[in-house]
């Protein structure tokens, strides 16, 4: 069914659909009968797919990765498709437009997306207001950076001010300085400035009555030296761990024509194509640090079996984007069934 109601929605702007679809799911989901259907064909619950992590309790490893709802405009409903827990975001201090449209394409060919949306959200402040009312048992994690206007220089003063704004509304929060769609933002990946973020970030937390988890989102893109710096970064501002990995500048992988990209132009690569270099950074960080702290997979999840090879790397937990558009509603059930039937098969060898 799904596969048919795919084939007309891709038919269609990416964006114009994206917001059609929110709204579709946010007027019917109001409806008692509705959210219990939603409920009852797309959640799949097993003792086996629990775990506690940074203090808090995932009912199953699969979440909603960043970008998708990025004002928290629908994290109550999404939920009820079965994620594990769900991430806002990217949110700034300031509301921006983001880049010009279009900036949001599919590649059939490659189960892939190209953005370069540019952190275009409402503000910090706006999403706040609808995180009050969340209701019990939905994890929630903060995504935030800084503003496109906002000098590198001056980008600690963004992320605190998401940060104090976010802190008694999210679970974990992420500090994103990877999107290659914020013309310098991957600047701030460089070794000294990116420790002086986090450390900042540190005292400001460690200043709360109870710290809140910090997770760093890196890119795809960076080199073996490059990651050696992230594990110590990690290690000397003692956040909590990783997100691996970001959108991809990489377009190598691509089976779409050559003509079709350069058309397209400038964005960050999700979906397929970076299946396997997400899960080689996974991996590489894992091993490297000697399993010192959390990793969250992310990058190229279309079924249970990529999914079972990011936890093989290492990966703590997991998160999903594309895969969920490309796969339809049922996606996260798919993954869940086929994570806890190798959890099952592993216990038992």
């Amino acid at each position: 069914m799904y596969s048919i109601i795919k084939s007309i929605l891709f038919k269609f702007d990416a964006e114009k659909v994206h917001h059609f679809t929110f709204q579709l799911i946010k007027s019917t989901y109001k409806q008692e009968w509705v959210r219990k259907l939603i409920i009852k064909n797309y959640s799949f619950k097993s003792n086996l797919l629990s775990k506690q992590l940074m203090g808090l309790d995932f009912p199953n490893p699969v979440g909603l990765a960043a970008g998708f709802d990025k004002d928290a405009k629908l994290y109550k409903e999404l939920s009820a498709f079965g994620f594990g827990f769900i991430e806002i975001g990217t949110l700034t201090p300031k509301p921006q437009e983001g880049n010009p449209k279009p900036r949001l394409f599919r590649l059939p060919k490659d189960e892939a997306i190209i953005n370069r949306m540019g952190f275009n959200n409402g503000g910090v402040d706006e999403a706040v207001e609808r995180l009050k009312n969340r209701p019990k048992g939905i994890i929630v994690g903060g995504n935030i950076g800084k503003n496109k206007v906002t000098p590198n220089d001056s980008a600690m003063d963004d992320y605190t001010y998401c940060f104090k704004a976010l802190y008694d509304y999210v679970d974990y929060f992420v500090v994103n300085v990877s999107s290659p769609n914020t013309p310098n933002l991957r600047d701030l990946q460089e070794k000294e400035p990116l420790t002086n973020l986090l450390k900042g970030l540190q005292v400001l937390n460690q200043q709360q009555i109870q710290p809140k988890p910090i997770l760093l989102k890196i890119a795809p893109d960076l080199t073996n030296t490059q990651l050696d710096d992230i594990i110590e970064i990690v290690k000397a501002t003692r956040i909590n761990g990783v997100i691996a990995t970001n959108t991809t500048i990489d377009r190598s992988e691509l089976k779409t024509s050559t003509s079709k990209i350069e058309a397209i132009g400038a964005g960050g690569v999700s979906g397929k194509p970076l299946t396997k270099r997400s899960t080689e950074v996974i991996r590489y960080l894992k091993t490297e640090s000697k399993n010192s702290f959390i990793v969250i997979g992310v990058g190229g999840i279309q079924t249970g079996r990529d999914a079972i090879e990011k936890l093989q790397a290492g990966a703590d937990l997991l998160q999903i984007y594309s895969g969920f558009i490309y796969g339809g509603p049922g996606t996260v059930k798919r993954i869940n069934k086929e994570i806890a039937n190798y959890f099952k098969n592993t216990a038992n060898a």
